[in-house]
């Protein structure tokens, strides 16, 4: 178990430190891979819970939507994998207790895959970054 604001929290490899710690989901605009103002507020809360457990290893997986081509969303997602990384780095964080992959648009969260017809908040479900716990 972890603590995080003498709070402790069941933390296993597999799950999301994002959503064992209920922090929001670190969202990206169409087309851009920095890291923005919203989702550098729940970043840091990502960064503290490594900081406090220094055995924990974290793989950044991110995601796209699937307006664009594939090939494009591959690289798109790769870049915003490298950006968090980068950002948590900066912040602190080894780089070597953290891997990053681009997913594209192959791990949709919902039915916004090519040719549906979806709204913009929708769209913006997709474009995200996870953090799997790798190691402990």
């Amino acid at each position: 178990t972890l603590e995080v604001s003498k709070r402790m929290k069941e933390v296993t490899v597999g799950k999301d430190l994002g959503k064992v710690f209920g922090i929001k989901i670190i969202y990206f605009d169409l087309n851009k891979s920095n890291i923005r103002k919203d989702a550098a507020l729940e970043l840091a809360k990502i960064v503290e819970v490594m900081k406090e457990n220094p055995s924990i290893k974290v793989d950044v997986r991110s995601h796209t939507d699937s307006r664009q081509s594939s090939e494009y969303n591959e690289e798109l997602s790769d870049k915003r994998a490298k950006a968090t990384v980068a950002w948590m780095v900066k912040k602190g964080i080894s780089a070597d207790r953290l891997t990053a992959k681009g997913y594209g648009e192959s791990q949709l969260v919902n039915k916004c895959s090519d040719g549906v017809e979806c709204s913009e908040e929708e769209h913006q479900a997709n474009r995200r970054s996870e953090f799997i716990v790798i190691e402990m």
